[in-house]
């Protein structure tokens, strides 16, 4: 076996009796629930801070109870249920895009798999469970959660939803693409698909650091993921009033909501645990102190990184406006996915050549020669079609016709509108007296009438 791969020891999971399997369980719970309430509140106290308001301040201290008012206020509203709906679809669908956004805690590290905690007297690890493909189990629960989505679309019997939903799923292909990419690369460098093997491997160096180009394809997909602002499309009020949710209302509107905000916090945790250490200590920390890395300290550590990237989806929400579909679909097809595949493909070459025992200047020779090759070869490419572009004569662009449909609607790019018809000058109007006719702008008072009298 390779020196670079990683030597699974799974061993201490499933050994912790049933109670303590529910304990744990009901923590991992606990935790994304107290995590959502925090941070519905903190979104709105940081938009209203950057948007010069005050933000909540009348449920509890601070306004911190907020999250939990609305909560109560939803459960209480009126449960309704459109005539035109499938029934048993529209009251599955929020189920489904809840649960499956609970799962992927469940294999997610708090802490160090070597350095076990006593719960009761009994010895366990800071980790429901772990699995050797445990990022594939990520993976398939949160494509799972998109069903939820589409669903609920379909099934409210309306147009708005159903678009919704439609965008939802080519969203979630266009991305789960790019974002499985980012995580091979994490995969080639760990040796494994462990969430507490590979933050085993980031002893020395955060992946953030080997690996930036795929942290911030897993930054962006991860956003457009979870349906979040400036990605919001299947939900966006200024063309979709509400998208997939507008039908609903009451606790089925809350599980949508607690779903987008669950969802948030997973992969948060998925990005912490994958390129920032996952509940290792920053290093000015841990570098003085030997300590920060057992006890309960790295559950610290875990929570802070998660903040602080749920503080990143609030800033973006808070900064950037929605984007139009189209360039949406354009950034995720024609720009994530081939660069991440790309990156890839280096990352594999680099550690395959490292595997062979090259030197770090023979590999970064051979890469670099290998991106100039590349790009030598797209910029001719590119030359020769601008040539052929050129030597074809400019075809009239078809006539765009807005009302062709019978109703109005806007150009799509290449197209442009028909010019406006405008009033003839001011110079060539004539001055009319108070009463009389005009002759030349009323078609109704022509020279027959004239003519008549």
């Amino acid at each position: 076996m390779s020196p670079y791969l990683a030597a699974e020891d799974l061993s201490m999971f499933g050994r912790d009796p049933w109670w303590l399997v529910l304990i744990k369980a009901v923590f991992c719970f606990a935790f994304l629930m107290v995590t959502v309430l925090f941070s519905i509140v903190w979104e709105r106290k940081v938009v209203a801070w950057m948007q010069l308001r005050i933000g909540p301040n009348r449920h509890g201290p601070w306004g911190m109870l907020q999250s939990l008012a609305d909560g109560i206020k939803l459960m209480l509203k009126e449960d309704l249920i459109v005539k035109r709906a499938d029934k048993v679809v529209y009251v599955l669908a929020p189920i489904v895009a809840a649960i499956p956004a609970f799962m992927a805690i469940a294999v997610i590290p708090f802490g160090p798999a070597g350095n076990e905690i006593s719960i009761f007297g009994q010895r366990t690890t800071m980790q429901l469970t772990d699995l050797p493909i445990a990022m594939l189990y990520i993976l398939a629960v949160a494509s799972v959660g998109i069903y939820g989505i589409v669903l609920a679309g379909w099934s409210s019997g309306s147009t708005y939803p159903l678009l919704g939903g439609l965008r939802s799923c080519a969203q979630m292909i266009s991305y789960e693409i790019a974002m499985g990419a980012a995580f091979a690369s994490v995969f080639l460098y760990s040796g494994s698909m462990s969430t507490s093997t590979i933050v085993e491997q980031q002893q020395d160096r955060w992946y953030i650091i080997l690996l930036p180009v795929s942290f911030i394809l897993y930054i962006v997909t991860m956003v457009g993921e979870t349906n979040r602002a400036p990605f919001d499309m299947p939900e966006s009020e200024g063309d979709l009033v509400g998208g997939f949710n507008t039908e609903y209302s009451s606790i089925k509107f809350a599980m949508f909501m607690l779903a987008e905000y669950v969802n948030m916090v997973t992969v948060s945790a998925v990005s912490a645990t994958l390129f920032l250490g996952g509940w290792r200590a920053p290093w000015p920390i841990s570098g003085f102190w030997e300590g920060a890395n057992h006890g309960w300290w790295p559950m610290l550590w875990f929570t802070v990184k998660v903040q602080l990237l749920l503080f990143f989806f609030i800033w973006l929400r808070g900064t950037l406006p929605r984007v139009r579909y189209d360039q949406l679909m354009k950034l995720g097809w024609k720009v994530l996915i081939p660069v991440s595949v790309t990156w890839l493909m280096l990352v594999a070459t680099v550690r395959t050549l490292r595997n062979e025992n090259y030197d770090f200047a023979d590999i970064a020779l051979y890469v670099g020669g290998g991106v100039l090759v590349l790009l030598l070869l797209s910029f001719v490419v590119d030359m020769f079609r601008d040539r052929g572009k050129q030597a074809e004569a400019p075809a009239e662009p078809p006539g765009f016709d807005p009302m062709a449909g019978g109703f109005p609607v806007p150009p799509l790019p290449g197209q442009e509108l028909p010019p406006v018809p405008r009033r003839r000058p001011r110079r060539d109007r004539e001055l009319i007296v108070s009463g009389a006719p005009d002759t030349q702008s009323d078609g109704s008072l022509d020279g027959k009438e004239a003519s008549d009298d």
